[in-house]
C-alpha cells in the first residue's frame, strides 16, 4: 500500500516538474520587440549629429540592442528612408521604458527638430 502511495506522489511530483519546465520554455520563447525608426529626410545634418552619438548610449543603458542602423539602402520600390533603425527589445515593456527615459527623450527632441521622421514598436516573431 505504500509503494503505490509513493508511486502516486513521484507521480504528481514529475507532473509539476514537467509543467514548471514547459511554463518556463513558453517564457523564453517570447518574441522580441523592434523599434523602427525611418529617418525620411535629415533637415539639419550638423544639428543631427548629437542623435549619433547619445542614441547608442540610450538603446543600451535601456537593455536594447541596434540590428540595423545605416544610410546605406537601395530602393526596390518607392523611396527608401535617408536613414534606417531598428533596435531590439526583449518586450514592449522594455521598449517603452526606453522611449520614456530621459536620455532618449533628448535624443527623440533632436531628432524631431532636425530630420523628417517617425517611429514605432513592433512585436516580432517567436524565435
Amino acid at each position: 500500500m505504500q509503494q503505490r502511495i509513493a508511486l502516486g506522489l513521484t507521480l504528481l511530483v514529475g507532473v509539476a516538474i514537467g509543467a514548471t519546465a514547459i511554463e518556463g520554455l513558453h517564457a523564453q520563447a517570447k518574441p522580441p520587440t523592434y523599434v523602427v525608426i525611418p529617418i525620411l529626410k535629415i533637415t539639419d545634418a550638423e544639428a543631427f549629429k548629437p542623435v549619433l552619438e547619445k542614441g547608442p548610449a540610450a538603446a543600451k543603458a535601456s537593455g536594447g540592442t541596434f540590428i540595423i542602423r545605416t544610410d546605406k539602402t537601395t530602393p526596390l520600390d518607392g523611396t527608401p528612408p535617408q536613414r534606417l533603425v531598428v533596435i531590439k527589445f526583449d518586450s514592449v515593456e522594455q521598449a517603452q521604458a526606453w522611449h520614456n527615459s530621459a536620455l532618449q527623450k533628448e535624443v527623440d527632441a533632436i531628432r524631431a527638430k532636425t530630420t523628417q521622421s517617425l517611429s514605432f514598436i513592433v512585436e516580432g516573431m517567436p524565435q
